[in-house]
């Protein structure tokens, strides 16, 4: 996928842990976890919403698109 989540990039300049976060956003460790680790297929706009509230960041702090390299290749 051509979509980078750097959310364990801006947690790290926030000074967050997994479970501060979690909490704060209302969603599972799990489920922060698996968005942190760039395993998400998916992310509700209102979970990206109380993210960059957490962290005081924008979207595109969290979210990178880097084109897939069979792109190039076409």
């Amino acid at each position: 996928m051509a979509i980078i989540i750097n959310l364990d990039v801006m947690m790290a300049k926030r000074k967050k842990g997994l479970t501060e976060l979690a909490g704060q956003v209302d969603i599972t460790l799990a489920n922060l976890s698996i968005l942190k680790n760039n395993k998400a297929k998916a992310v509700r706009l209102q979970t990206l919403d109380a993210i960059c509230k957490a962290l005081d960041c924008q979207p595109g702090d969290i979210l990178e698109y880097v084109p897939d390299e069979e792109e190039h290749h076409e």
